[in-house]
């Protein structure tokens, strides 16, 4: 599956648009350490773990509609008190040739 920010992808043509998918993922921080780096660490694994889901979400999405292919994603990331991440993907699935 090919994943990409742009519009187009070089050296492939769009053949149909089938639709907008997203992924969605949360992930609620449930330790603490009074040691910063520890904590930016935790925080950073979150973060990537929710990421990481949220794209598999994405692509599974996208081959429920036979799609090859995602053009244009965006990535939203919110996050509540330090505790709660929330990230969402969303993109036009595609298929090429």
């Amino acid at each position: 599956m090919i994943l990409t920010t742009t519009n187009s992808i070089e050296g492939h043509k769009i053949q149909d648009y089938l639709g907008i998918v997203t992924g969605v993922s949360s992930n609620i921080k449930t330790s603490f350490s009074f040691k910063t780096e520890k904590n930016m660490n935790m925080i950073s694994e979150i973060i990537n773990k929710a990421k990481e889901e949220a794209f598999q979400n994405l692509k599974d999405n996208a081959i429920k509609l036979k799609a090859n292919a995602i053009v244009g994603i965006k990535l939203d990331m919110e996050t509540e008190a330090g505790s709660y991440f929330f990230v969402s993907v969303t993109g036009t699935a595609v298929k090429v040739i």
